[in-house]
């Protein structure tokens, strides 16, 4: 079992910055693939951003030159978000797969004010 819990979110002005965190914990495989997704009010789960471990993070094409994915030696994932947009709000989640299973966190509120 994996266990995710995310932190980090919060009330921005659109043109902020937010950092969201995911501390990972429980049977975390070396060749795991971790991602952050995000569903605004009324609209699916979308993929923000994705990063295999040891390997290039690739993006959504809303988020690409704004958003930053990285992960540490210590499992924990990381999304730094810039410049933010209205549209950026939603609650965003943590993601692992790995053989084995795909795990989810609670999520984090993000909410961008005009």
């Amino acid at each position: 079992q994996v266990q995710l819990v995310e932190s980090g979110g919060g009330l921005v002005q659109a043109g902020g910055s937010l950092r969201l965190s995911c501390a990972a914990s429980g049977s975390i495989f070396s060749s795991n693939i971790m991602a952050w997704y995000r569903q605004a009010p009324g609209k699916q789960r979308e993929l923000v951003a994705r990063i295999p471990r040891g390997g290039s993070a690739n993006y959504a094409d809303s988020v690409k030159g704004r958003f930053t994915v990285s992960m540490d030696i210590a499992n924990t994932l990381y999304l730094q978000m810039n410049s933010l947009k209205v549209e950026d709000t939603a609650v965003y989640y943590c993601n692992a797969v790995q053989k084995g299973g795909t795990y989810w966190g609670q999520g984090t509120q993000v909410t961008v004010s005009s």
